[in-house]
C-alpha cells in the first residue's frame, strides 16, 4: 500500500510539473497570473476544466491494465488532454490519451 501512495503522490507531483500551454496556445488560453505550469494546471483543476487524477487513471488502467509510469497533462487545439505511460504485464509500453474534462478516450497507442 506504501507503494501504491507514493506512486501515486509521485504521479501528482509529475502532473502539476508537466501541465505546460504550448507556445501556439490561443490568447485566451493563457491567463496573465498563470505563469507557472502547476498553476495552470490547478487553476484548470479548481474551475472544473479536468477531472482529478484518480478519475483519469481508473479509466486507463480499465482500458489498458498494467503499471503506470509517467502522467503527462497538456494543452492540445484548446483542450487539455492526459497522456498516461503505461507498463502491460506483457512488458510493451502503451499510451492512452484521455480528455481530461469528459474522461473521453482519444487515443491508444
Amino acid at each position: 500500500m506504501r507503494r501504491r501512495t507514493l506512486l501515486t503522490e509521485g504521479l501528482f507531483a509529475l502532473l502539476c510539473a508537466a501541465a505546460a500551454l504550448p507556445q501556439g496556445a490561443a490568447a485566451e488560453d493563457r491567463r496573465p497570473d498563470c505563469k507557472r505550469s502547476q498553476d495552470c494546471a490547478l487553476d484548470a483543476f479548481k474551475s472544473g476544466q479536468i477531472r482529478p487524477l484518480s478519475e483519469v487513471l481508473a479509466v486507463a488502467r480499465e482500458k489498458v491494465p498494467g503499471e503506470v509510469v509517467k502522467v503527462e497533462l497538456e494543452r492540445e487545439d484548446g483542450a487539455w488532454v492526459y497522456e498516461i505511460k503505461i507498463l502491460t504485464p506483457s512488458g510493451r509500453r502503451r499510451e492512452v490519451e484521455i480528455d481530461a474534462h469528459t474522461l473521453a478516450i482519444i487515443k491508444i497507442d
